[in-house]
């Protein structure tokens, strides 16, 4: 689709305006003192309301402006998905050691494979609607359900599921995990309890609030540990997307044809990342760089929202929140198992 020629540009940007407009709301209701405190960042508060409009005013909305919303879902994403790797840099994970890294890679690699093979294969769900809840779940929440939408390619209502299945139970974990350690439960110093919850609370914003519960110590450790899982967004989306490639020349040989997409951008995440560690720019523009990628990722979401229907929930079932609470558990007891004896190793 030709979103910029003659005919289409003054369509694509009025749609790309009504999105942009959406994730400004977003945002300055994300700063909200009561909506702050639960941690909720523009993008969970961009689905919300773009999914709200989606289930009434939706049919108001001039069909040619549709150009702009999709615009947001491929492009404006993929590109948010490359800037994302600016809040990332090599010595910060160094920071953490060994024992930060084999946490993060341990959980990655364990939730989504648990939550993948659990969903399919026990519970008989949609393998797209699987992966994306595990992938909420094992990485960085809702960045990594549309990260990972862009290459499964996976119907919008989909990620919206997944995405409220990381609205909920990360929303719990944000009580939970500070409850478990004044209660003294995990029996874990300040910098163990960072490893802990970087390692198994589903995003960023949830991992300060659960960690400034605490202490500051707790907090930075637990960011440094989150972003460390972050990083793994780029391995674990090539290596999914290998797994479709080899899968679609298995049914090539049937006969039957299917179009495979290499993430190209998560390679660009990846050398952004890479570029952002030999930290040649200033800090006040990486933040601005930040905040506009927080922009455009938001704008990605309410664009998702809008072209989701409730009645696609239905058709989901409950199946997707109880993969997402098996494996919120699993984030709780294995992150916890890994924690302590990944901390006694070192």
């Amino acid at each position: 689709m030709y979103y910029f020629n003659r005919q289409n540009w003054s369509f694509t940007a009025k749609g790309l305006l009504f999105v942009g407009a959406f994730a400004t709301a977003a945002t300055f209701l994300a700063e909200v003192p009561f909506i702050k405190i639960f941690g909720f960042s523009p993008l969970i508060i961009g689905i919300i309301i773009s999914i709200i409009y989606g289930n009434t005013l939706r049919q108001k909305l001039p069909q040619k402006w549709m150009m702009g919303i999709l615009y947001s879902t491929k492009y404006i994403l993929r590109a948010a998905i490359i800037f994302y790797g600016f809040r990332i840099t090599f010595q910060e994970i160094s920071e953490v050691g060994l024992p930060g890294l084999i946490q993060s890679t341990l959980m990655v690699a364990s939730t989504f494979l648990i939550g993948t093979f659990i969903g399919i294969k026990i519970m008989g769900m949609d393998k797209e609607l699987a992966m994306l809840t595990a992938s909420g779940s094992s990485i960085c929440g809702a960045a990594a359900v549309l990260a990972t939408e862009s290459v499964l390619r996976a119907e919008p209502y989909k990620s919206t599921i997944a995405v409220s299945t990381v609205v909920l139970f990360g929303t719990i974990s944000m009580f939970v995990y500070p409850l478990m350690y004044k209660s003294d439960l995990l029996g874990f110093d300040p910098n163990t309890y960072g490893i802990y919850i970087g390692g198994s609370i589903h995003e960023v914003a949830q991992v300060v609030v659960s960690g400034n519960a605490v202490s500051e110590v707790a907090a930075d450790t637990g960011i440094i540990v989150k972003m460390t899982r972050v990083m793994l967004l780029g391995p674990m989306l090539i290596l999914l997307s290998l797994f479709i490639v080899r899968k679609a020349k298995r049914k090539s040989a049937t006969g039957s044809r299917e179009k495979v997409f290499i993430p190209y951008f998560v390679f660009g995440f990846i050398l952004v990342a890479a570029f952002n560690s030999l930290q040649l720019i200033p800090h006040e523009i990486v933040s601005a760089i930040n905040i506009a990628d927080t922009f455009m990722l938001t704008m990605a979401m309410c664009a998702l929202g809008m072209e989701t229907n409730f009645s696609k929930f239905k058709t989901a079932g409950a199946k997707p929140l109880y993969l997402a609470c098996i494996l919120f558990i699993w984030l709780i007891g294995g992150g916890y198992v890994f924690a302590k004896y990944i901390s006694s190793a070192f």
